[in-house]
């Protein structure tokens, strides 16, 4: 098998663990700050809980853009390794926890030595041939955004079959499993000798060099709105699907398979939209599939069954595959060589703003508007920013390069 192929398909395999790993509490978080750690009240429940999954991101919001630069400098393998190690010793602690504010600050730690998967983009981007870069974007984010969705599935599963506890250390051994098999299978031609000779700029600069670059700043911001409208509604979906169950039987498996579904959809379309962006356009998939999840986001405020609101969060998933990976796609065409790292490190950075901003302003709504009204919000922010795409790619000649 070729060399990039072979760094695909392990590097597949450790983002879909590590994103698991980061999104496995989802389906009870809310059920573990109530039952296990004290807190009383479903509002204060909603907040806590947008805050603990928001505070990931917070910290690494900050730290990514220093991992994309010391990763141009010393090798991505390194920050994969780092980062993989780190988490999994992180995750096995927070099994620990007694109090929300512990889980909080674990949490936070997390985000800290985070920079698995934009390190593994960009080792990808590197190692892949130009006109394999949509395939592989596709399938390398397939393995994230189905390790983000499939992760609550499981997370269910296991919180019903072993307690919330036990979560968290086999997460961490997932985790530590995936990191040792990147050490031992993934390669990686790295010239630390010639990336010492280049100019090393500060991350300010480096960023105002990137952002001169007309279709970068459209991108990291499109990153931003994607993950803020797709995050906004995901803390309160537990309690959602309570209402809908109507019983507390098996309640942690639907919560996770309600939070999982779009992962099967997402697994399957995100690599056939790259191979079809390969063809007719990156910029062309992105924005259809802007169009299509925000469309698809409208009728789960007004489902009446858990089995209904599966079909929608499946449907939605078709549309996701084709977000992020056409995203990355654009980044690594117009970003200059040398730089990539830096440039997935600074789209990372808006990606997990997104991710923080979104939990916490979805827990704050929802005790104005439900989550009924989350989903009408993140429809209405994915089809506002399907025009902002058109408007700041297509328009500005990104359609020539994008295909």
């Amino acid at each position: 098998m070729e060399r990039w192929k072979v760094n695909l398909a392990v590097l597949w395999f450790g983002n879909f663990l590590v994103m698991a790993g980061m999104t496995m509490i989802t389906p009870f978080l809310s059920l573990y700050l109530q039952q296990d750690l004290g807190v009383t009240g479903d509002h204060e429940i909603g907040v806590w809980a947008g805050f603990i999954f928001a505070a990931n991101f917070v910290t690494s919001f900050f730290f990514q853009p220093l991992w994309g630069k010391l990763s141009d400098r010393y090798g991505r393998k390194m920050m994969l390794l780092r980062s993989g190690f780190g988490m999994s010793l992180v995750i096995m602690l927070m099994g620990f926890a007694t109090a929300p504010w512990q889980l909080l600050l674990l949490r936070m730690m997390n985000g800290v030595i985070s920079g698995f998967s934009p390190a593994a983009v960009s080792l990808v981007s590197a190692t892949t041939p130009k006109e394999k870069m949509g395939f592989a974007m596709g399938t390398l984010q397939s393995g994230g955004t189905a390790g983000t969705i499939l992760g609550p599935l499981i997370g269910g599963v296991m919180a019903d079959t072993f307690g919330f506890r036990p979560i968290f250390y086999i997460t961490g051994s997932l985790l530590f499993v995936a990191s040792t098999l990147s050490w031992i299978m993934v390669k990686e031609s790295f010239d630390r000798e010639a990336a010492a000779r280049r100019p090393q700029a500060s991350m300010i600069k480096g960023f105002r060099e990137l952002v001169r670059i007309p279709q970068l700043p459209a991108l990291f911001s499109v990153t931003f709105l994607i993950q803020f409208a797709m995050l906004s509604p995901m803390a309160l979906m537990p309690l959602y699907v309570k209402e809908l169950h109507g019983t507390p039987e098996n309640l942690a498996f639907w919560a996770g398979f309600v939070g999982s579904v779009t992962g099967f959809s997402n697994m399957v379309s995100a690599p056939i939209l790259g191979r079809l962006s390969d063809r007719i356009g990156s910029t062309r998939i992105l924005i259809v599939s802007l169009i299509g999840a925000g469309v698809m986001f409208v009728p789960q405020a007004f489902v009446g069954s858990v089995p209904q609101l599966l079909v929608c969060r499946f449907l939605l998933g078709c549309f996701v595959g084709g977000l992020i990976p056409t995203v990355n796609s654009l980044i690594r065409r117009f970003t200059p060589d040398g730089r990539e790292s830096r440039a997935f490190g600074f789209n990372s950075s808006f990606l997990a703003l997104g991710n923080m901003i979104g939990p916490v302003v979805g827990g704050a709504l929802s005790g104005f508007i439900g989550i009924q009204g989350l989903f009408l919000v993140s429809a209405a922010f994915l089809l506002a920013t399907s025009v902002w795409a058109y408007a700041l790619l297509q328009r500005r000649g990104a359609r020539a390069a994008g295909r």
